[in-house]
């Protein structure tokens, strides 16, 4: 479905495919390179302004978007399959994009939306994980959904939101597994610290210095002796 900021038709400018100093020449225009195919017809090299392609991504059918591109003096629909940006700002460098016959089917992937509480959230305290956020699915251009509800308003802990738990239509026909998980309800899972054990408690207490030990050793020795030495000087007193 097309916003109101989306452009719906797009011109282009042919360009020749060459080094990369025509790529820099093209965007310090305020253009980028791109490549359109499909159709049956030969691939044409042209440049697009970033900032309609831009708009298309950021609408609410994003890249599944369908719309008018003059290419080559030829005009059609088209939609935009793969683009390139700058690692660092993000900035679109190059875009490839797909004529479009109205009346072929195409596989695209679409994004499920969850919808609802889960009771296994609102009652249970868990949590709501989502594993699948799109899905492929092939249908004629103009059946391309938004995007598809996943209902978890019936989800408790157990249970497995699945492909084909999805809303169905004959329009529709799921190229993703229906048996594939999307969503589901976790238990909060806690931290538990283990006590120490009495063993590893003694075995932790500071073990007492050697030179104490030898020192107590030392000084017992030393009382021994002195109680024998007293012990022969009253026998001695004694004769």
């Amino acid at each position: 479905m097309a916003t109101a900021t989306e452009p719906k038709n797009i011109e282009t400018k042919p360009r020749q495919a060459g080094k990369k100093n025509d790529a820099r020449r093209l965007r310090r225009e305020g253009l980028i390179p791109a490549v359109i195919y499909g159709a049956g017809l030969e691939p044409l090299t042209i440049s697009v302004d970033p900032k309609q392609m831009n708009r298309i991504l950021a609408s609410e059918a994003g890249h599944n978007s369908i719309f008018d591109l003059s290419a080559g003096g030829d005009s059609g629909k088209a939609m935009i399959v793969d683009w390139q940006a700058d690692p660092i700002n993000g900035a679109l460098m190059h875009v490839d994009l797909k004529r479009i016959a109205m009346n072929e089917k195409l596989v695209v992937s679409v994004p499920v939306v969850l919808k609802g509480e889960a009771p296994g959230v609102k009652i249970q305290g868990g949590i709501l994980e989502q594993m699948l956020r799109e899905v492929e699915i092939e249908c004629l251009p103009a059946d391309i959904p938004t995007f598809l509800d996943g209902d978890v308003s019936q989800l408790v802990f157990g249970q497995t939101l699945r492909v084909s738990d999805l809303p169905h239509s004959d329009k529709i026909k799921f190229i993703t597994d229906d048996n594939q998980a999307i969503a589901h309800v976790t238990a909060v899972k806690e931290v538990v610290t283990a006590a120490p054990a009495e063993g590893a408690e003694a075995a932790a207490a500071p073990a007492e210095p050697e030179v104490i030990k030898k020192g107590k050793q030392e000084a017992e020795g030393e009382a021994a002796e002195a109680g024998e030495k007293a012990e022969k000087a009253e026998k001695k007193e004694k004769k």
